[in-house]
């Protein structure tokens, strides 16, 4: 679900925030100034004409019940089009946190999120200068800062400090224009006036746009935007609407930009001036009020996000980067759905409605997989959190949507009860501990409250911390979905040792937490008291919410993505090649003869590309580059081997009461990290250079960097074990 914590985006009452400075980028590959093309060039042999790129959020490919055909299933007309058109990749994996902020950032700039900002997701603290932590949402425009009064950094910083390069900057300078609909920090986030809120950066304090209600500036100017080329034939040439673009910290310079940011401006520009755009039935994309425009992230379904596109690339912006809001849970009764329940089924029959209709209309307006790329992904998979469904006769599962009290007082939950199991982590600990704040999550990270002479919170050995760590990882609260038992909370533990091998520690410290419990995917922890029908319980079964999130569990790691389109092999279902998020970049890339001005985190999926559109240095040393991707990714990816025989080291580190045993492990764990960051670094970067330089991949060095990667792999294993 977007949003940070439980609450979309686009309803932060107000985000607090100062200018960002100028500053540079992530470490470029390229530079110098960049001239803009008076045309869009999409490829070097004009064959691909159009991307169209769709993000999901928490749509599965694998089953939740054997018995229950799998999200993607119940989509055949999109499962179908990736299949039998192109390469879907089924093995691939999401970052942590593992939530959609950073997920999909991750996928949008190829950089695990210690290099693109966004280390916890959808939400954060920041110690604050008195050294108490405060909440932030992942979720603001690309340039916004943290916090106007005690950390003005990037919200999207990288690891040299600054702001992340953008996303739409390669495509711009093409000269295409880039629409973004509803994904991540491409568009207005949020509807705040404040000092640092996105209307008040975009549009100014006493604009026309801030005076609108709050509500209609979100529906005006949230969630739809379009990035224009500076070419006669952009959205924003002569459009008075048009507000500058800015990108201070952009490698290579980004100057005289301009984009169209809302429904207010972008409709109109799309459509030749009608005020609506329509959804794939031909119905009026509306608010929730009946007016024209952005509907909410919740309500970016299928039908609507899809028309959106469809109306984009009919009008002439080639680029579509574009987000599909969650299939299993219910936006009109606010709450979760289960598998195999009716309105569940029906939602993704919906769904594949819309896609049948838009791959129609797309190809009617000759869009088709001829000459255009298609790449169709997740942000994250989940945990479902419930019971077995009851049939209820006609085909359906029924669940039991009451809320189900669990402490203090116990009650028996009905089998098929459905809901997360709402823990106020308080009542399950010492009552000594220190203060602290906690990110609410099924994997929460832990803020210890710091002081003036600690305002980034204590440091990791610090005797209270230690105390509380173990205090935690020894927790216990019931669960009904184990037998009703008491059950541990915690399934695995990481300090900051660890979280900077996982990527979670990013450029600004005053983000860093203090440790991150990985808990029961049964659970969703929080330091407040629990509401609704869990009122005045301190453990409930909450059936508001159901599919569990951001943390370790496979179910929750494995995602998928497909690409479709020339230059794609006609690969079927790839389950075997192992990919994560931060490949998908580097790939539409490759794919499109463009490049970014920095070094990916990423790889180029060689394994669904054709011959003729793999860069020639790759081809070259095709086996020697499967072979050094592989064991590149088990050595860098938050999934990959090195870091879970890492996390489960640290695990023990921390639950330990022997202060010699845990420092032993945490100064192997920091060792083996810092090898392992400066290999990956000489790895990421040759194998950049063959994708996009045409530098050639020496083959005595990469079977060195394949020797000492698995080397290191193999010492984590021992550590682990």
């Amino acid at each position: 679900m977007k949003g940070p914590g439980r609450v979309p985006a686009a309803l932060a009452v107000v985000l607090v925030a100062a200018a960002v400075g100028a500053a540079a980028a992530v470490s470029a590959s390229g530079g110098g100034n960049r001239t803009a093309a008076t045309a869009c060039r999409l490829s070097a042999n004009g064959q691909i004409k159009h991307l169209v790129y769709l993000q999901f959020d928490n749509t599965h490919f694998r089953r939740d019940r054997p018995d229950v055909a799998s999200d993607l299933e119940q989509m055949p007309h999109l499962l179908s089009f990736l299949e039998s058109n192109g390469t879907l990749f089924t093995n691939d994996h999401t970052i942590l946190i593992s939530h959609t902020a950073g997920g999909i950032l991750s996928s949008l700039t190829g950089l695990y999120p210690d290099r693109q900002g966004q280390t916890v997701s959808n939400s954060y603290d920041f110690y604050r200068n008195t050294g108490v932590p405060t909440f932030s949402s992942s979720f603001k425009y690309w340039t916004s800062p943290v916090d106007g009064t005690d950390d003005s950094t990037p919200n999207m910083i990288t690891d040299t400090g600054k702001t992340t390069p953008a996303p739409w900057v390669p495509f711009t300078r093409a000269g295409c224009d880039f629409g973004g609909v509803g994904t991540a920090n491409l568009e207005l986030e949020n509807n705040s006036t404040a000092p640092g809120g996105d209307i008040y950066n975009v549009y100014g304090p006493t604009s026309p746009e801030a005076a609108e209600p709050a509500a209609l500036r979100t529906t005006d100017f949230v969630g739809i935007a379009i990035h224009c080329a500076q070419t006669a034939s952009s959205k924003c040439a002569g459009n008075t609407n048009a507000r500058s673009d800015p990108l201070p910290d952009e490698p290579g310079g980004y100057t005289g930009y301009q984009g169209l940011f809302g429904t207010k401006y972008v409709d109109p520009a799309v459509t030749g001036g009608n005020p609506c755009v329509n959804d794939t039935s031909g119905q009026p994309v509306k608010d929730g009020a009946g007016n024209c425009g952005f509907p909410g992230f919740d309500g970016m379904l299928a039908k609507n996000t899809l028309g959106y596109v469809a109306q984009m690339q009919e009008s002439g912006v080639p680029v579509t980067y574009a987000y599909i809001s969650d299939a299993h849970d219910n936006h009109t009764l606010a709450r979760a759905s289960g598998p195999g329940e009716a309105d569940y089924k029906q939602q993704l029959a919906d769904y594949d409605a819309a896609f049948a209709s838009f791959f129609q209309r797309l190809q009617a307006d000759g869009i088709d997989k001829s000459n255009t790329l298609f790449v169709v992904t997740v942000d994250e998979g989940d945990h479902f959190a419930g019971g077995t469904g009851t049939p209820d006769g006609s085909g359906n599962l029924t669940y039991a949507h009451t809320a189900c009290p669990l402490a203090p007082v116990a009650t028996t939950c009905p089998a098929n009860q459905i809901g997360e199991v709402n823990v106020k982590i308080g009542a399950v600990l010492p009552a000594t501990e220190p203060l602290f704040d906690i990110h609410f999550d099924d994997a929460p990270t832990f803020y210890v409250n710091g002081d003036a002479a600690h305002p980034n919170g204590p440091g990791r050995t610090d005797p209270a911390v230690r105390q509380l760590e173990r205090d935690v990882w020894n927790a216990t609260a019931p669960d009904p979905y184990a037998g009703g038992g008491s059950v541990p909370i915690a399934q695995a533990m990481a300090d900051t040792v660890e979280e900077k091998t996982l990527h979670m520690v990013n450029a600004d410290p005053k983000r860093t937490m203090t440790f991150t419990m990985f808990g029961n995917p049964d659970f969703f922890f929080q330091t407040t008291n629990l509401s609704g029908g869990c009122a005045g319980s301190t453990v409930c079964a909450n059936p508001g919410f159901a599919w569990n999130h951001g943390d370790v569990q496979d179910e929750i790691a494995n995602t998928w993505v497909g690409f479709v389109g020339p230059g794609v092999q006609h690969g079927g279902t790839d389950s075997t090649t192992w990919t994560d998020h931060t490949n998908v970049r580097p790939t539409i890339l490759t794919l499109l003869g463009l490049k970014d001005d920095y070094v990916q985190d990423g790889r180029v999926l060689v394994e669904g590309l054709t011959t003729k559109a793999t860069p020639h240095e790759l081809v070259a040393h095709r086996e020697t580059v499967r072979r050094l991707s592989d064991v590149y990714e088990q050595l860098n990816a938050a999934f990959g081997s090195f870091a879970l025989d890492t996390l489960k080291a640290s695990t023990t580190a921390l639950a330990s009461a022997d202060e010699t045993k845990y420092e032993s492990i945490e100064g192997s764990i920091a060792s083996l990290t810092s090898q392992r960051d400066a290999l990956a670094t000489q790895i990421r970067g040759g194998l950049n250079a063959a994708a996009f330089d045409g530098k050639a991949l020496n083959e005595q060095q990469a079977k060195g960097w394949i020797a000492q990667a698995q080397s290191l792999i193999d010492q984590a294993s021992s550590l682990g074990s």
